[in-house]
């Protein structure tokens, strides 16, 4: 919120702050540190006891321009404490993916601070606790070579368009890279020839509001910036994006929208 003021003047001293929950785009980052925040990047979850991954820095990566070096927080990390982690394939759900930055696999979780299991449901317990007590988040990310995990989506945001696997998050990242975008949500709406299409929600900038984009110059700028597949064929604008009382975007909301939206019935191309 204070990265897309205009009237905040960059702090005199360095605030460090820690963020954690869902991952923060390179484009925030990049604005929140250029304002004096110095941002450390973590990730864990209710069933794991709090944060049990982080970002640790790298000391070579201070000589990286700005934004690459936001790109670089933006990841998850490594473990911290006694917590093992791994992103294994999602066939097997045993075999590690390939430290290669794109083989996508779902990330497991295991030490002293994971939950013995869900109070009263031993259904649930038996789907995320498997294979000698690893917790199975049903967060998909992947291994850079170096070691570093990064989140791509949940299980369950993962888009499929005409047989490609399309990250939310990834295409998020780009639309908060718009000058004129505030917030950014991204699912999957019904599409007659592909299967499914990237829908994106937008929030915008009140310096903008006069002279919004349109649907078709977000489109086209995106189509600058990645592959055609993931670009959203549709672009909804909101004043502001359904969250929770934390300030969690509330997608199931979006997709309740996007199902009164109906089928797309667009091109192929």
């Amino acid at each position: 919120m204070l990265s897309n003021s205009a009237n905040v003047k960059p702090l005199e001293n360095p605030v460090h702050i820690l963020t954690a929950g869902s991952s923060p785009p390179a484009a925030v980052l990049f604005r929140a540190e250029s304002m004096g925040f110095k941002v450390s990047h973590g990730y864990g979850l209710t069933e794991t006891g709090g944060v049990v991954v982080t970002c640790a820095w790298k000391s070579e990566w201070n000589k990286f321009p700005a934004m690459e070096r936001a790109r670089l927080k933006a990841r998850q990390g490594v473990r911290m404490g006694t917590t093992d982690m791994d992103v294994v394939d999602p066939k097997t759900g045993v075999r590690s993916v390939k430290r290669d930055g794109s083989s996508l696999g779902e990330i497991i979780l295991k030490g002293g601070s994971i939950m013995l299991g869900y109070l009263k449901n031993p259904v649930a317990t038996a789907e995320s606790i498997r294979e000698n007590g690893w917790f199975y988040t049903g967060d998909i990310g992947v291994m850079h070579p170096d070691g570093y995990m990064e989140i791509k989506d949940r299980s369950k945001d993962i888009i499929i368009t005409g047989g490609e696997n399309v990250s939310s998050v990834e295409v998020e990242s780009v639309l908060y890279s718009h000058p004129a975008v505030s917030e950014a949500a991204v699912v999957a709406r019904a599409d007659e020839f592909w299967g499914e299409t990237p829908c994106a929600f937008l929030s915008l900038k009140p310096e903008t509001i006069q002279n919004p984009p349109t649907e078709k110059e977000v489109i086209d700028f995106c189509r600058a910036k990645m592959p055609h597949y993931m670009v959203p064929k549709t672009v909804v604008f909101k004043d502001d994006l359904p969250k929770t009382s934390t300030g969690k975007l509330q997608k199931h909301k979006l997709r309740e929208i996007v199902k009164s939206m109906g089928t797309s019935r667009q091109s192929r191309m």
